[in-house]
């Protein structure tokens, strides 16, 4: 025959513990939150899509009051068998929980968290890692690569099933084909999630004052991952923008005023026929 404590927890219930010697580590507010069981910094679950996974929240109140936490989720599709618990005084609360794998997700890791927090709106956290079943697929690609000033601009997106901590190269040519700038692939510091996009940008302050460059930019990750993306640039010194617009507006002047002089011509040679036949004195 199954316990009270077990019986309870089929229901649904936050179970009540009275606490041993050893007290967990309190956190915001006297009191902490943990898998439960001990020994997990984390929860952990994996499943195909479509199913629901159970595990226990442990809220653990060491201190000589009640405490009322709620409990929410961020992140993965979280429900608490009871959202609202109140902890007794010296005791712990152990709180069932499901994860619902969404039908559609595709196959790869979703980073979550379990959120507690008491009426004075101090709050407690655990990590959750919900790993969605099916064949990891590792894609990534660079978008929208441009040169603005002195920084490269760019979009990396993880269109793979999996976390990815991407490595860019960058390569830029002059027009007599000599290299302007040569970096080695180096770590990027994001983490892009599948199906994440993000903006970054690659300072150039030595760029060249004078050129038609081509900027080619190669990222690279864990699993064989791999796009380049490029974009040509030319870069002309300001006093020579302003020197051609001038000469642009100086011969734009000059038709303009061979134009107008030609205009003139016809009419000063019908005045003088008109005055011929009228007598007119010249």
């Amino acid at each position: 025959m199954p316990s009270a404590q077990s019986a309870l927890r089929v229901l649904g219930l936050a179970v009540p513990v009275l606490l041993a010697a050893a007290a967990p580590a309190a956190a915001a507010g006297g009191w902490s939150v943990a898998p439960s069981g001990g020994g997990r910094p984390s929860f952990y679950a994996e499943g195909a899509p479509g199913s629901v996974l159970q595990d226990t929240l442990s809220v653990t109140n060491p201190a000589g009051h009640p405490v009322t936490v709620r409990l929410s989720g961020t992140g993965v599709p979280v429900v608490f068998a009871a959202p609202d618990v109140r902890v007794p005084a010296r005791t712990r609360a152990d709180v069932p929980f499901t994860v619902t794998v969404p039908a559609g997700a595709a196959p790869g890791d979703r980073p979550g968290t379990l959120v507690a927090e008491d009426a004075d709106g101090r709050t407690a956290t655990v990590r959750v890692r919900l790993r969605v079943g099916g064949p990891a697929l590792t894609a990534l690609t660079v978008e929208h690569v441009i040169v603005h000033g002195d920084r490269i601009g760019y979009e990396l997106v993880n269109r793979g099933t999996t976390v990815l901590v991407p490595k860019l190269a960058v390569h830029a040519e002059g027009v007599l084909g000599r290299d302007l700038l040569d970096r080695p692939p180096r770590t990027l510091p994001v983490r892009l999630a599948p199906g994440s996009r993000t903006e970054l940008s690659e300072p150039w302050p030595d760029h060249p004052a004078l050129d038609a460059v081509d900027v080619r930019l190669t990222a690279t990750a864990a699993g064989g991952a791999h796009d380049t993306a490029g974009t040509r640039a030319r870069f002309v010194p300001r006093g020579a923008v302003a020197g051609v617009a001038g000469a642009s507006a100086a011969a734009v002047a000059a038709v303009a005023l061979r134009l107008r002089a030609r205009r003139r011509e016809p009419m000063s040679e019908a005045l003088s026929e008109e005055a011929e036949l009228t007598g007119a004195a010249r």
